[in-house]
């Protein structure tokens, strides 16, 4: 079928070109016009003509800002650029044509019905349906999967489909002109899944890969992933005993007293900030009535995201998040333009109901808090309130030293409310970049037309401002742990000084130390381990990554002193314990990054 229908179509393109074609004029990205003709030339003639290493070195083009196959021909006047493998929208077909080719070896080799196949922000997946476990062969049959597609997904006329090898596959496009332009792949993950997430489905399997156009930059992500891995947050959580899970309750984390301290730390920065900023940190309940979620319009998308119960008749649910809750305490009495902008603010406990294969240590869990904030404000407000916002932003990450982009997100698939009200809104999506070169969604900043339409709230229509810095306090801990990979700045280190008597005769003495240093506000050990030599306290100390050890001996018992060295070994030497612990403090309160080096 797959030939006769290939067939058909070449004939129709070559009536095509036969009968109406005619020249066109291809603008380039730098402005020079190219000659063409409709229905004949390609976007991979056009790079030929140019050169041929450009022609080799693209992936896809992009016809009028949108992405096409390098051998369909233009049909009208038109803009085109020609993408290489570094541009964003290349790699997701570079990855989309690498899936299509692990899914028929998946399909030759293993005969299950393949599902899904799509590029991801690193590589691709594709999903197989294997009948009970075991090796089945559909060959004689339709893919039930890609029926469902077919009858719930396409609501077109006709649709398209790709092949490759004997691998045929229902699939909108484009893709690389053949399977020669990808030099090397990388199968590195499998996992578990169901037919489009839903627990009530078909169980599947997940097998995960990576291509690139050439053997270096492989090994480059190898090298990546490695140190990637060694940043894990999973790992150094465990291994410093910050925080853990458990399948009692799975994807909510436990956070150890070591973990508690940074998660604590991380909440009272933005409030401090808080204060210099105007905003009111508010108190909200966690458990609603879904009339609630109903008047908010989440009910109808997002319900199925909630934990929600039944209490005396009527259903209750867990909140997700806290806009509602905060039009509520604005429309809980009559409000005066003098009151505006209002601030709110709230740490308050959410829930989502995340599915249990989604879950990813801190990065995806099912209860977490965000600095959450809404700012409601008038029309003529809104330029100020998004500015400030914008440098509260900056104030925060350049203490955490992260570089950061910004991009501006148009409206969402499951919008709410009509079109033209949305076509005002705009939301600024943060992303944040880590110490190994990658990036975070975490912060967001949205403008919000709908929710006061329908909590008809009033002074005149306010307009409500999302605005979160970290997002979820889990994931920035997360994302915190990998960037520093453990090494934590003094003024957020849950492990800021360790004590270290040279012998049994110093213990007494290391011990009020460490009573001085925490009486002061500051996280303070002490190691009288009888079983271990000075050096190996040390040492310990170090690889535990405490950010000051300090030596205690018959010498700075005598004079009340400790000698001080960083994790780094760097020796600051011999100090009192009030200077030692003055200057710590001015080096917490300044949160520097380099206490180690400025101390």
């Amino acid at each position: 079928m797959y030939n006769k229908l290939k067939a058909e179509h070449d004939a129709l393109l070559a009536e095509r070109a036969a009968n109406n074609s005619k020249p066109i004029k291809v603008t380039l990205p730098d402005g020079k016009q190219v000659d063409a003709e409709s229905w004949k030339t390609t976007p991979y003639q056009i790079a030929c003509g140019i050169s041929q290493g450009l022609a080799d070195n693209t992936v896809i083009a992009k016809v009028n800002k949108t992405v096409w196959d390098l051998d369909r021909p233009l049909e009208e006047d038109c803009t085109l650029e020609l993408l290489k493998f570094e541009d964003e929208e290349a790699q997701a077909v570079y990855w989309h044509s690498s899936a299509h080719i692990m899914g028929e070896a998946m399909e030759r080799i293993y005969g299950g019905c393949l599902c899904y196949g799509p590029p991801i922000e690193n590589g691709f997946y594709y999903d197989m349906f294997l009948e009970e476990g075991y090796v089945c062969c559909f060959s004689s049959q339709y893919n039930k999967f890609k029926c469902r597609i077919l009858n719930e997904k396409v609501n077109t006329p006709t649709t398209t489909v790709y092949r490759c090898g004997p691998l045929i596959d229902l699939c909108r496009g484009p893709h690389v002109r053949h399977t020669g332009k990808i030099k090397t792949i990388k199968i590195h993950k499998n996992s578990s899944t169901y037919w489009e997430g839903k627990a009530d489905m078909e169980s599947l399997q997940r097998i995960y890969g990576i291509s690139f156009p050439d053997g270096k930059m492989l090994k480059e992500w190898e090298k990546f992933q490695e140190e990637a891995k060694s940043r894990d947050h999973r790992k150094i959580g465990r291994d410093q005993e910050l925080f853990f899970f458990h399948e009692l309750s799975p994807g909510s984390c436990f956070f150890l007293p070591k973990g508690a301290y940074i998660y604590n730390t991380l909440i009272e920065f933005i409030r401090s900030e808080y204060r210099k900023r105007g905003f009111q940190e508010v108190v909200t309940p966690n458990v609603f009535n879904s009339r609630l979620w109903m008047t908010s319009g989440h009910w109808q998308h997002y319900s199925d995201n909630m934990f929600s119960f039944e209490v005396e008749k009527e259903i209750f649910a867990l909140k997700p998040m806290n806009c509602p809750g905060h039009c509520l305490m604005f429309d809980h009495r009559p409000r005066s333009w003098r009151e505006l902008p209002l601030r709110l603010a709230d740490f308050g406990v959410l829930h989502r109901n995340e599915l249990s294969g989604a879950l990813t240590g801190l990065t995806r869990v099912r209860r977490f808090q965000q600095d959450d904030a809404h700012i409601f404000c008038a029309m003529e407000q809104i330029e100020e309130e998004i500015k400030s916002c914008l440098q509260f932003l900056r104030t925060v990450y350049d203490v955490f030293g992260f570089s950061f982009k910004l991009n501006l997100s148009t409206r969402p698939e499951k919008y709410l409310g009509d079109i033209e009200v949305w076509n005002q809104a705009e939301k600024i999506d943060i992303q944040i970049k880590d110490a190994i070169g990658r990036y975070h969604q975490c912060a967001t900043i949205q403008l919000d037309f709908q929710l006061p339409v329908r909590f008809n709230l009033t002074f005149t229509r306010p307009v409500i401002i999302h605005r979160a810095i970290l997002g979820s306090v889990e994931r920035m801990i997360a994302i915190l742990t990998e960037n520093y990979g453990g090494k934590w700045p003094l003024w957020l280190s849950p492990q800021q000084v360790m004590v270290v008597p040279v012998g049994p005769t110093c213990d007494e003495y290391a011990q009020k130390v460490r009573q001085h240093f925490h009486d002061a506000g500051l996280m303070a050990d002490v190691d009288v381990d009888p079983g271990c030599t000075l050096n190996k306290k040390i040492r310990n100390a170090q690889l535990a990554q405490y950010n000051f050890i300090l030596v205690v001996g018959e010498k700075e018992k005598a004079s009340g002193t400790v000698n001080i060295r960083t994790r780094d070994n760097k020796v600051h030497g011999e100090r009192t314990i009030a200077d030692t612990v003055e200057r710590l403090l001015e080096l917490k309160c300044s949160r520097s990054r380099q206490a180690e080096e400025e101390f």
